[in-house]
């Protein structure tokens, strides 16, 4: 465990536009134009333009590298440009680049993408195929002999470990499956929109690779979402609030592989989720008391439960409780199992979005939020509040009840 405290750059910037392209199963063009629309989106959001825009930043996994969607939506000279790793691990990291690039000055305006045809093109839920020969590839080769070969298969190991250590059954997940889905139902944007679920559609639901049924798994997507992150000061001169990024943190634990960690101690907890709370709750100066809306990674139902209690929401073997009691609105806008899987960058303009109180289904009160990453792997997380200098904490969070 490291003994580091909190770090400086909590409050030195924020989340000034947002923006993204319709969410569906078949965008018919290209990832590149995906990108594009949704920077040109984001930027018009914050009220800036293409030529304000001197930093970029995706995810490795991305087919439109930065130089590339600067040129498509006109943006000129770069001053700073990144990529991240691990999937949607990434999600967070890519705001947390562009924050530790304005506070250091290097950029003034930075824009956070993720755009792909994850649905009409390649599929990431078909698992690997192929794949050139490396280092970090090399430890799937325990695990993609013997049936491991989905990402599904690879959280239905650590899920099962789960529900035996616990004395649970697969029926606890789908209290995360069915309120993603009730917000989702009412959010005009998700593709899930008009169709909530029950917990006996859950348990009807066919299996995919036990314990994890259809309904526990995350929908595959065509889209673009965009981030536009500026300083602080500069923000409060744009037309919306800003979403300060109090606390913004990266996360692997020891014994950490992509998807496969199954040779730790114990496969029941996340222990690279409870690096970035740590640092998070450290450097934000919060607790899981504070928080009123958690945006939480939902690829599969089972790790939404392990989140909430590594950032000590609720004791080890606790979660699905605390789910069906409603005590936290998690993922309000439907998640990646309801609104859209953008590899968690959707949950973080969700999360901005009720900062701003224009959220679909606004929690009252909300300004304190926790956005996660992609779990199982190296991931990332963000504290996002409001401006202290521009509201005061209004009435408390009432507990969504399903």
């Amino acid at each position: 465990m490291s003994p580091r405290g909190s770090d400086t750059l909590g409050g030195r910037a924020a989340i000034a536009g947002i923006g993204a392209t319709e969410f569906s199963k078949d965008s018919g063009r290209s990832e590149l134009r995906l990108a594009v629309e949704a920077v040109r989106a984001a930027l018009a959001d914050a009220g800036l333009t293409p030529a304000d825009v001197d930093g970029m930043v995706t995810f490795t996994m991305d087919t439109s590298p930065e130089i590339t969607v600067a040129q498509a939506a006109g943006i000129g000279e770069l001053t700073f440009f990144s990529r991240i790793h691990y999937g949607g691990g990434a999600a967070c990291a890519t705001v947390q680049q562009a924050a530790l690039a304005i506070a250091a000055g290097v950029a003034d305006v930075v824009v956070c993408y993720r755009a792909f045809n994850e649905r009409s093109g390649r599929r990431f839920g078909s698992g690997v195929r192929h794949r050139e020969p490396s280092a970090e590839g090399a430890a799937l080769g325990w695990s993609l002999p013997f049936g491991l070969l989905t990402p599904a298969s690879w959280v239905a190991m650590a899920a099962q470990r789960y529900l035996h250590t616990y004395g649970l059954t697969p029926e606890v997940f789908g209290h995360v499956a069915v309120a993603g889905r009730a917000y989702a139902a009412t959010n005009p944007a998700a593709y899930f929109h008009g169709r909530p679920i029950t917990l006996a559609d859950h348990a009807a639901s066919r299996w995919i690779v036990e314990p994890l049924r259809l309904l526990d798994c995350c929908q595959e997507t065509d889209g673009g979402q965009a981030l536009v992150v500026t300083s602080v000061e500069r923000a409060r001169d744009l037309p919306h609030p800003p979403a300060v990024i109090a606390a913004a943190a990266q996360g692997a634990g020891r014994a950490q592989e992509q998807m496969t960690s199954f040779y730790r101690d114990d496969l029941t907890g996340l222990p690279e989720t409870a690096v970035v709370a740590r640092q998070l709750w450290r450097t934000s100066g919060l607790a899981p008391a504070d928080i009123d809306v958690g945006i939480l990674y939902d690829h599969f139902t089972p790790f939404v439960l392990t989140q909430l209690e590594e950032f000590g929401f609720c004791g080890p073997g606790e979660a699905p409780g605390f789910v069906a009691e409603g005590r936290l609105p998690l993922n309000t806008h439907g998640g990646q199992l309801g609104e859209a899987y953008l590899h968690g960058m959707n949950g973080v303009a969700e999360a901005v979005r009720q900062i701003r109180g224009t959220a679909v289904n606004p929690i009252p009160g909300a300004e304190r939020v926790l956005v996660t990453a992609g779990t199982g792997v190296p991931t990332s997380g963000l504290v996002l509040t409001a401006d202290p200098q521009g509201t005061t904490r209004s009435t408390p969070v009432p507990p969504l009840h399903l």
